[in-house]
């Protein structure tokens, strides 16, 4: 057996990256469009246009804009009932869970869902048949029914109470960040701030209640604090911020070992071979690149040998990317797309363990 020195080992291992290859009867892959550094700069945001990003903020900024509702009753609130010159008539109490408050000569009262002002009228016109012009006064000593929600990956997801003026990175602040897992021997943050949702509740044309997902960008908001995104919150909020194993890439073919692994920020395709052993000898000169989901994929060819080379510079992957390495054979081509991109719940299982658990729960 010849063992090598380090100068030798170094000299192979480089021209291993940089050899040129031909392209080796691969020309069914010829119509899959080229990835194209112009196309790395619009996905790596979101893909969406100068006008569409736009017109996203201006939305936020209209929700942002808009007046705080008018603080109403709820079950839970503690408030204090004062009769004008009858301080036996005096209540503090706390509102029970079907929106009553006993008084009095009343009885049992329902004041959730009015405002302060409507809560006192209803309280004097009850009080009328037993005292002469009434006045009340009604003042929340403390509120519980001002919440937001906020679940999925922050350290203590739960029901937040929220004043005038906190925003969204105020209550993932206080649900303590993103939490951290063990991972592949790494630990990591859990938090997908990409793949993260903000529902609000408001009321539609009819005045029923309604439920909307604003467009945020949850990075800008929460790292980069920026104001459109960085949105006031409101009564009943939802916020779920993603968990990050449920955003998975995946690397498949003519790998050392094809496997599935965490997405995150920093991910790219020179990082998912690395995770992967690298490439084997009869790799393609090109990888393909699967975004989008395999239900409507959209495909393209990498350069590979210009990225092992350093005349490309190296793809970042979005969650649910799969990376696909062809062989040295015309063969690789039927094989993979008229058998395994079709078969969509395959590639789901492989790339997604969020989809492997819904596929097991129904």
């Amino acid at each position: 057996m010849r063992i090598l020195g380090a100068g030798a080992v170094a000299a192979l291992l480089a021209g291993a990256l940089c050899a040129c290859y031909s392209d080796r009867r691969t020309e069914n892959y010829a119509s899959f469009p080229d990835y194209s550094e112009s196309q790395s700069a619009i996905l790596d945001e979101t893909g969406l246009s100068d006008e569409d990003r736009a017109r996203r903020d201006a939305v936020l900024r209209e929700w942002n804009a808009r007046p705080v509702p008018a603080y109403t009753i709820n079950a839970g609130d503690e408030i204090k009932v004062v009769v004008y010159n009858h301080p036996d008539l005096t209540v503090d109490t706390v509102v029970t869970p079907d929106g009553c408050i006993g008084m009095v000569f009343l009885g049992q009262e329902k004041v959730a869902g009015l405002t302060l002002a409507e809560a006192a009228r209803r309280l004097e016109e009850g009080l009328a048949q037993y005292v002469k012009k009434p006045a009340v006064g009604i003042t929340p000593t403390r509120i519980s029914s001002e919440t937001a929600t906020i679940a999925g990956a922050p350290k203590r997801p739960g029901m937040y109470g929220i004043s005038n003026g906190m925003r969204l990175a105020d209550i993932y602040a206080l649900a303590g960040g993103s939490d951290q897992r063990l991972f592949d021997g790494q630990v990591l943050d859990v938090a997908d701030l990409v793949n993260s949702l903000f529902i609000r509740r408001t009321t539609d044309a009819a005045g029923k209640d309604a439920y909307v997902v604003l467009p945020i960008d949850f990075r800008r908001a929460i790292e980069r604090g920026d104001p459109d995104h960085n949105v006031l919150l409101r009564k009943g909020d939802y916020v779920y911020v993603a968990v990050r194993s449920e955003s998975m890439v995946c690397l498949l073919g003519d790998a050392f070992r094809p496997h599935k692994r965490l997405w995150d920020n920093n991910l790219g395709i020179l990082e998912l071979l690395a995770t992967g052993g690298w490439v084997n000898e009869t790799h393609w000169s090109h990888a393909i690149l699967i975004r989008g989901g395999v239900a409507d994929p959209t495909i393209y060819k990498v350069d590979l040998d210009g990225i092992l080379c350093g005349r490309k510079p190296n793809v970042k992957l979005a969650p649910g990317d799969i990376v696909y390495l062809p062989k040295d054979d015309l063969s690789e081509y039927n094989v993979f797309v008229k058998k395994l991109l079709p078969t969509a719940q395959l590639l789901n299982l492989l790339a997604s363990p969020f989809a492997l658990w819904g596929a097991v729960s129904e």
